[in-house]
């Protein structure tokens, strides 16, 4: 006969849940909570990999009724096309609107300008705030997660900006026991972090695990890309490649997507996402640390647009 204690390990074994099942259930209660706590909250989507993963646990934490979140794309005019395009047909198979506000209207109109080195990224606070603001958005979900950025290791899961977007480090609030408190005053709102606890290869190994589509820049691929900064820049209208700089072709793939005009390539072979998987593990460098130049302006160069009301 088994012992008492023998079987109540056995039984805590059976249903213990696995590591992703526990950052999904982690993710989807996040998303629950939120639902349930303000009026007017809005996912931020670009058609980046965290953003795919975002969009897929909140409709899978309100399935089969419609999920209660709008959706939000600051549109820098600097995307890698195959990205709008898979963000473009993902809204139009699934029904969804996606809000976009774009960075080429606000320098049309000389709200913003162009910075001398050609990224975009960091023109897309003003838009932003403007957006959330305007919308009157009191919840907006980002895809940030902890292990990216020195900057975003502070950051809470609910996390409260001021009536400028602002962000204060001295007032993040403890979040014991997954208890999240979303209360702010009239004009502030709260950013929301669901992945705040996955990782890097958690996110690939979840698109594996649930077979979820990516834009095909994720995986190797040959590309016209010209060194810069130690880094292969990809070449585009954009303001690269300069004079001196020369455009090869590599066989390349991304691991962050953002802004032209900021985000590396590495060089690569993998080609399927077991193939990444397998690189990602192997790495040693933070997907950020590797690819994203606007990252490099200083040290505390993503706490400095965070303070000011970016992500």
């Amino acid at each position: 006969m088994r012992a008492a204690g023998g079987e109540g390990a056995h039984l805590k074994t059976q249903f213990a849940l696995s590591h992703l099942d526990a950052l999904e259930s982690e993710s989807v209660h996040i998303f629950r909570e939120v639902a349930g706590e303000f009026e007017r909250p809005v996912i931020l989507f670009s058609g980046g990999k965290d953003s795919i993963v975002m969009l897929y646990l909140a409709k899978k934490a309100f399935t089969p009724a419609p999920m209660p979140f709008l959706l939000l794309h600051v549109d820098t005019g600097h995307n890698f096309p195959e990205v709008i395009e898979y963000r473009d047909r993902v809204m139009a198979e699934h029904g969804l609107h996606l809000h976009v506000v774009s960075v080429q209207d606000y320098i049309d109109r000389g709200v913003l300008r162009e910075r001398s080195d050609g990224t975009r990224n960091p023109l897309q606070t003003v838009p932003l705030t403007e957006a959330i603001q305007s919308y009157r958005f009191d919840a907006v979900f980002g895809g940030g997660r902890r292990d990216e950025e020195k900057a975003r290791a502070k950051e809470r899961v609910f996390s409260l900006r001021d009536e400028f977007s602002q962000w204060d480090p001295r007032r993040q609030r403890p979040e014991l026991w997954q208890l999240y408190n979303g209360r702010h005053a009239p004009g502030e709102h709260v950013r929301v972090f669901p992945l705040s606890n996955w990782t890097e290869l958690d996110v690939w190994q979840y698109i594996a695990r649930e077979n979820i589509e990516l834009p095909s820049i994720y995986f190797a691929h040959h590309r016209e890309v010209f060194a810069r900064g130690g880094m292969w820049l990809a070449a585009g209208d954009w303001g690269g490649p300069r004079d001196m700089e020369r455009v090869e072709k590599r066989r390349v793939r991304y691991r962050t997507v953002g802004d032209m005009s900021c985000t590396g390539a590495v060089d690569s072979d993998a080609a399927t996402l077991d193939q990444v998987i397998a690189e990602i593990a192997a790495s040693r460098l933070t997907e950020r640390g590797a690819t994203r130049a606007d990252d490099k302006l200083s040290e505390a160069a993503m706490e400095d647009r965070k303070r000011e009301g970016y992500f």
